[in-house]
């Protein structure tokens, strides 16, 4: 296993923070970056720095909020000043708004792309020339299962925008593939228990049109999805095994990373539909005489 500078956004709970922690276990250095360090987070920063100190591995929070150009682009100064590259990032922050679409206004559907779309792309844009100038690098970007499979109703802005980030990452894997830069799209399936998504979505701001609904056919409809979802997924279902997933992939070697991977302990469909979509899209590129983009180059 060759050791690698990870950054990771949105590692203080949930994926975020149990993959953090496993990559740091598995040799890694890991830069676990959240949101507002000194306040909200100040004693998720300080567990993690317990964990390296009593476990012997390099797990370091780093204030970083994907919403701000220059926090971000001072976090990715830090770790370069500091360890010199960034071998893998993974795009792991999100937030998820629950209601009927209807009541949410277009200022909140706005800030649930700013987070969950717009936030990669100013990411990427602090880190990839830093991998472009390497020749190397890996992307891993954790999306939904929502985006091919199952979509249960009052999800529709995290929904569209984990859709919109998942496009985004098979577009940059094409245009990333020449400069050495690999991608691996993790998709995994609902959670209700090890992850703090439900507990910490969103509501709808426009409170007469959520009242509208619930005093209409929908009346208690929110509760009614919530229980839907419990009851498909199983008792022993695990988000951890994302965490692991991601290890596996991170410790291959160049160019046996696979493009998306799937962990789904309720088997909503998604890995069915898009063993059909990402065919569909990498048969295109072979008829236009581009299929050397489905695979990354090694320039070093």
């Amino acid at each position: 296993m060759t050791k690698k500078i990870i950054l990771i956004t949105g590692a203080s709970s949930g994926f975020g923070r149990l993959t953090a922690e496993a990559l740091a276990r598995a040799g890694h250095v890991v830069y676990a970056s959240m949101r507002d360090i000194a306040g909200r987070n100040a004693q998720n920063a300080l567990a993690m720095a317990e964990t390296s100190k009593r476990d012997g591995v390099a797990l370091r929070a780093i204030e970083l909020d994907v919403q701000s150009e220059s926090s971000i682009d001072a976090a990715v100064g830090s770790i370069t000043a500091e360890s010199g590259r960034i071998d893998v990032l993974i795009h792991n922050a999100g937030h998820m708004m629950f209601g009927p679409a209807e009541a949410f206004t277009p200022e909140q559907f706005a800030e649930q792309y700013d987070v969950n779309v717009l936030g990669t792309q100013r990411v990427n844009r602090a880190v990839l020339p830093h991998m472009r100038a390497a020749k190397r690098g890996l992307l891993v970007w954790v999306s939904s299962s929502s985006t091919a499979g199952g979509t249960p109703p009052y999800l529709a802005p995290y929904f569209a925008a984990k859709a919109a980030m998942d496009s985004l990452a098979v577009l940059y894997a094409r245009e990333l593939s020449r400069w050495g830069i690999e991608t691996t799209i993790v998709v995994p399936g609902a959670f209700t228990k090890g992850t703090n998504h439900f507990a910490h979505s969103g509501r709808p701001a426009d409170a007469a049109r959520l009242a509208e609904y619930e005093a209409g056919p929908y009346a208690g409809f929110g509760e009614e999805v919530l229980k839907a979802f419990a009851a498909i997924v199983p008792e022993d279902a695990d988000p951890r095994g994302v965490a692991d997933d991601i290890v596996s992939v991170i410790d291959m070697p160049f160019g046996k990373r696979p493009f998306r991977i799937h962990y789904d302990p309720t088997d909503d469909g998604a890995s069915v539909s898009f063993a059909v979509i990402d065919r569909v899209r990498a048969e295109m590129l072979r008829r236009v005489g581009l299929p050397d983009l489905l695979t990354p180059r090694s320039l070093v």
